[in-house]
């Protein structure tokens, strides 16, 4: 059954391929969905899939690509949306 996670992650994320690295981790667990930057320095990303890939996805973003430091993150169940694929947003 198809689950849905918001999240919000804090540190050094923006300028670093955060939103890149974090694009490929969601295709390659099969989830749908986006990654976007914040105005204030936060990376915000809303994925969709089954609850495993969910989890695997929630524990990469916990550290991020080697390039980034993360200092917080926030995650929330939501309703999912039948996103068709997952992207970048700029």
């Amino acid at each position: 059954m198809k689950q849905a996670q918001h999240f919000f992650i804090s540190g050094r994320v923006q300028g670093v391929g955060f939103r890149w690295a974090t694009c490929n981790r969601a295709i390659d667990l099969q989830l749908t969905g986006w990654v976007r930057n914040l105005s204030d320095g936060r990376v915000e990303v809303w994925a969709e899939g089954e609850a495993l890939s969910l989890a695997h996805l929630a524990e990469w973003l916990k550290h991020g690509p080697s390039t980034a430091r993360v200092e917080g993150l926030s995650e929330s169940m939501v309703e999912a949306k039948n996103y068709k694929d997952f992207r970048e947003i700029a």
